[in-house]
């Protein structure tokens, strides 16, 4: 078990003023597997003026000296890349393929990417008789979920301290090893002290401290539409800068001309990554009418044969969700469809057969659903698969985008062209064609409740700094 009491602020491990503290529950078992303290306003205050007072001397700091640190960093987590896919697939249930992946493998990415950026990055360019420069936001305050815990706090991280800003982290509080493991490396790494700070804590108390703060410069902020919204209303008091990584519903629309069988169960697939706790998660499935019968056979097949177990046994492919809240969440959702009249093709809000432990949900998959029903207009986050009939490429446009959400989306179809045309139509942040491979240079963020402002790659970088204009005398 790891048992963690301090919090790390101004380079050090300190105890922090707040005298509560949070299990970490392993989502197979439902054993304490860690305890982390929760910090209080106290701490998050001490924690801001720490990054205040660093932040000078670390937006001075040469592109070039920041790469040498930043690529140290990634070093430091590729090092302990497999302790992080282990803690990650025990604290929120991903199976260990994608642990090993994209829990632990694209954090040393993300720092990586950093690195390199700064060599490339021109933080100067003349306009005229302007100078136009490129200058660190500040302080920023990162706010992380818990469903990507290290990966998404490196995609904030990275490029903040790569940007030449200092920062707050508030990991979440139910997974938060992994923040501790790079807290860790960051402190071997000889990072100056106050440039990175970490208090783990809940929302209403550490969270709002930081989004309300008036030393904080920016908040970057991923989980849930409603925190988000609470974020943007504390970080407008003081007209900070509010980049917000929110909710998904997004649509997998498969054309009348694509490999319907690969089509079909590459969406499943897409639906379903990290157990359906994934915020780009294609969890409707946009089938033409007449081929529905089809769609929902192969689903069946594909769904009703998933391995659901414990997530370290390579053999399953689905494991627990986080929590039993979760668990919870995830089987009303699934009662409500079948009270709303959506055909139960595969699944259920029973436990799977032979596991009565653990925080399981069994994959399901819906048909008959239309758009009004609550299970395709609201983010589930756990496995659960709708299907939607449309008429024609039109009424599939039309579907896709009827939602409050924005983040992601896909097309399968045999003509290209076609399909990148029909993606040019879909108001969403990022379009898969054909199960092309997420690529974490290219900008990931949403449109409407979906969020705003991106991350990843050089989009990144550019979210953490301000423009500055130097007039030049004319010549």
């Amino acid at each position: 078990m790891k048992n963690y009491k301090h919090v790390y602020i101004n380079g050090q491990w300190i105890e922090p003023s707040g005298r509560d503290h949070a299990d970490v529950i392993n989502a197979t078992t439902e054993d304490v597997i860690g305890r982390v303290p929760l910090g209080d306003a106290g701490d998050a205050d001490r924690a801001v003026r720490a990054a205040r007072a660093a932040f000078d001397g670390w937006s001075q700091t040469s592109p070039l000296q920041r790469a040498e640190w930043i690529a140290k960093i990634a070093g430091g987590l590729e090092a302990r890349a497999a302790e992080a896919a282990q803690l990650i697939s025990a604290e929120v249930g991903t199976p260990i393929a994608w642990s090993q992946y994209a829990q632990a493998g694209a954090p040393v990415a993300h720092f990586a990417v950093a690195a390199q950026l700064l060599g490339e990055f021109a933080f100067t360019e003349h306009v005229g008789h302007s100078e136009v420069l490129r200058e660190p936001v500040g302080v920023v305050a990162c706010i992380t979920p818990w469903n990507y815990p290290l990966t998404l706090i490196a995609a904030k991280v990275a490029p903040a301290l790569a940007a030449g800003c200092t920062v707050v982290l508030k990991p979440s509080e139910v997974a938060p090893l992994t923040a501790y493991l790079l807290a860790e490396v960051i402190h071997e790494a000889g990072l100056p002290p106050g440039v990175f700070n970490m208090v783990p804590g809940v929302g209403q108390v550490v969270g709002e401290a930081l989004a309300s703060h008036p030393q904080v410069d920016m908040i970057s902020f991923t989980g849930s539409t409603a925190a988000g919204r609470r974020v943007g209303e504390l970080g407008a008091r003081t007209i900070k800068r509010v980049a917000l990584e929110l909710g998904g519903k997004s649509a997998a629309i498969i054309l009348d001309d694509a490999d319907f069988a690969s089509a079909v169960r590459g969406a499943i697939a897409a639906c379903y990554l990290n157990n359906g706790q994934t915020c780009f998660a294609h969890t409707r499935l946009l089938v033409p009418r007449g081929r529905m019968a089809e769609a929902r056979a192969i689903a069946a097949q594909a769904v009703g044969g998933m391995k659901v177990g414990n997530p370290l046994d390579e053999q399953n492919t689905i494991g627990p969700v986080i929590s039993a809240l979760q668990r919870a969440r995830v089987r009303d959702y699934i009662r409500q469809g079948i009270e709303e009249g959506a055909e139960l093709v595969t699944g259920g809000p029973d436990a799977p057969a032979g596991l009565t432990h653990g925080f399981f949900v069994r994959p399901t998959v819906f048909a008959g659903v239309t758009p009004d029903m609550t299970i395709a207009r609201e983010e589930i986050f756990g496995p659960v698969l709708v299907m939607l009939a449309y008429e024609d490429e039109d009424d599939a446009v039309r579907i896709a985008n009827d939602s409050i959400y924005g983040l992601s989306g896909a097309v399968w179809s045999s003509d290209a062209e076609r399909a990148k045309r029909v993606a040019r139509r879909l108001r969403t942040g990022r379009v898969d064609i054909n199960g092309a491979p997420f690529n974490l240079l290219a900008p990931f963020g949403g449109y409407k409740q979906s969020g705003n402002g991106r991350e990843f790659g050089k989009y990144g970088l550019e979210e953490y700094l301000e423009y500055k204009a130097v007039q030049m005398p004319a010549e």
